[in-house]
């Protein structure tokens, strides 16, 4: 018989924006199902109502699209499966591993009380009662969870946890409303949708001991499992907003490429040797969830932003420009007619220094001012006489040079050498005037970007007669 179909799932909860953490896990489940040759699953568990909203389910959805981490078939919706789960409570309860529990709101405080003090979980009265009872009487459905024995999770990031089931209470199954609670509706939607590896953040482990027993009441086969540790602030503290980005939205809007983001994640707590930099290809091939180490990871924003850098320099020409004009716009920068041709001029020349799209942003802007530029008074101050002097002869040279990167710096060493002075004598002075003060590219490369004529024109404006 061969092996079943290896199936992942990520579960994210519709309350909120999606977080690294959630990011991290979907994508170390997207890579074991690729590794794999199997599925990788989307379920979106919206129970809570107030909360999960359209538009919270749309965030969790377009981080995922953003990411590249699309699920391989259409996501269900935990809510709209409430009856499905409903009628496995009840078949545990015809079956005999589940009862229904008629303990009032003042009955279970003085339980727990009691439990507190014995140091022991809460049992109720009702799991052994024989006698007749009134069922129309408010009530929930609990789990009969085995009492004596060990529960043993073989997990393939912690490796074996024993759960003694005598410190298990009797999970609710079913509200006193009929509503099923999170582990019944989590253990029938893995199983019914088939998936058999459940990788998911540590803050679950102790659930897969009570979900456990669930699998083993309804005769079904329990998954593997493999639970993720956190992801830590640079400063070894569970991740917060002090330490900065925590949202997959929060990292777009940054200028963090996805590719990057995808890279680096997928060394937060998992690695290849030695290596820093590789594909996703090369990510599924080497992808295993049993070599995740077991401690939490932390946040390096300075590894991020050189894998970023990385990848901007890799990028398309095109979706860069793409990209740029986006953070423009969000700046509210004007972005005219002609502007793409300047942006795929510039942008070969300024990406190597790029950490983020903000910065490259930042470095294209001088290429993309409206003339008359305004110079800055430090760039005015550069303009002596003999500076101006200098400038109006070197305008006449760059005229005549053939309009290409070469040439260009061959004609400015050749001014200089002929001037008989070094470019510093001059450089400065040409660059605030061609880039009026912004941060811009070599001479030759600024020259490029703003293009012959236009260089030309702001030169002559600095250099009235």
């Amino acid at each position: 018989m061969s092996e079943r179909q290896v199936v992942t799932r990520i579960a994210p909860s519709p309350t909120g924006s999606m977080h690294i953490g959630t990011a991290r896990t979907a994508l170390f489940n997207w890579l074991y199902a690729r590794r794999m040759g199997g599925k990788y699953l989307l379920r979106i568990e919206d129970t809570d109502r107030e909360r999960s909203t359209e538009a919270a389910v749309k965030v969790i959805l377009d981080g995922l699209n953003w990411l590249g981490l699309e699920p391989d078939e259409t996501p269900v919706f935990q809510f709209a499966r409430a009856d499905r789960h409903r009628e496995v409570a009840l078949d545990l309860l015809a079956r005999g591993d589940a009862y229904r529990d008629y303990m009032t709101p003042d009955e279970l405080a003085e339980e727990r009380e009691r439990a507190r003090a014995e140091g022991r979980v809460v049992r109720s009265p009702w799991r052994d009662h024989e006698g007749p009872v009134d069922e129309g009487r408010p009530h929930v459905i609990r789990l009969r969870a085995p009492q004596e024995g060990e529960t043993r999770i073989d997990d393939q990031v912690k490796g074996e946890v024993v759960f003694r089931n005598v410190d298990l209470d009797d999970l609710i199954l079913l509200r006193t409303d009929g509503t099923p609670t999170y582990n019944l509706a989590v253990v029938v939607d893995d199983h019914d949708m088939g998936v058999n590896h459940v990788i998911r953040g540590d803050d679950h482990l102790n659930n897969a001991a009570r979900q456990t027993h669930i699998y083993q009441a309804m005769g079904w086969d329990t998954p593997v499992w493999a639970h993720l540790p956190m992801i830590h602030g640079p400063d070894g503290k569970k991740l917060s907003k002090r330490h900065g980005a925590q949202a997959v939205s929060e990292f777009d809007d940054m200028g963090y490429l996805p590719e990057a983001l995808r890279n680096y994640l997928a060394k937060l707590g998992w690695g290849h040797g030695d290596d820093e930099i590789f594909s996703d290809a090369q990510a599924c091939a080497w992808f295993d969830v049993r070599d995740v180490v077991g401690a939490p990871a932390r946040l390096d924003w300075d590894k991020l932003n050189h894998l970023n850098n990385h990848y901007i320099r890799k990028a398309d020409t095109e979706r860069l420009a793409d990209l740029v004009e986006r953070v423009l716009r969000s700046r509210d920068w004007p972005v005219h007619d002609g502007d793409r041709e300047i942006l795929l001029r510039t942008l070969p020349l300024v990406r190597e220094g790029a950490r983020t799209t903000l910065e490259l942003a930042d470095a294209v802007v001088f290429a993309l001012k409206r003339r008359p530029l305004e110079l800055p008074e430090k760039a005015r101050g550069m303009l002596t006489e003999e500076t101006r002097a200098r400038l109006r002869r070197l305008a006449d040279r760059i005229a005549e040079s053939e309009w290409s990167l070469a040439a260009l710096e061959g004609t400015i060493r050749t001014f200089a050498e002929a001037e008989g002075v070094g470019i510093g004598k001059f450089g400065p002075a040409l660059r605030a005037v061609l880039s009026g003060g912004s941060p811009a590219p070599d001479l030759a490369g600024a020259l490029i970007s703003i293009g012959r004529d236009e260089s030309l024109a702001r030169i002559h404006d600095a250099l009235p007669n």
